[in-house]
């Protein structure tokens, strides 16, 4: 019996442009040859569903004392998040034989491995008699 393709996000960490910074324009060519044609690869499986490199800047939000939003780094540079890829994929094996193949692991890069959830872990976590009965909804 075949098993059920699940969600796995890879997420590319300490992917700033400052990794490639000292790259010659051939080399940034040949590295952004090898992304293209592993993306391509992994898209011709049909493993890949997409992927989007991010922007370096954007804002945080939060709740700490007077700040609600601020446009400071989001995180240090070593743990910023550059992009993602969406597999679906049979396994976490799977999910990281993919990862390990990342043409800039050897560059420094990290890649995060992550299932994704099939729901969120606050409503995973509630009991059965928090929620509303039906009787109780029909009744609204």
């Amino acid at each position: 019996m075949a098993t059920q393709p699940a969600p796995y996000l890879l997420l590319f960490r300490d992917s700033t442009p400052e990794i490639y910074r000292d790259l010659s324009a051939e080399q940034r060519q040949r590295m952004l040859t090898q992304w293209n044609q592993w993306y391509n690869e992994l898209e011709a499986t049909g493993c890949v569903r997409y992927g989007h490199p991010l922007e370096p800047e954007g804002r945080m939000v939060s709740i700490s004392p007077g700040r609600l939003v601020t446009d400071e780094p989001l995180v240090e540079a070593h743990r910023a998040i550059g992009g993602y890829f969406f597999l679906m994929v049979a396994d976490l094996l799977e999910a990281t034989a993919i990862a390990r193949r990342c043409p800039s692991l050897s560059y420094g890069m990290h890649v995060e491995v992550r299932p994704v959830a099939d729901c969120c872990h606050l409503g995973a976590t509630s009991r059965p008699e928090s929620t509303p009965s039906k009787a109780a909804n029909n009744a609204r």
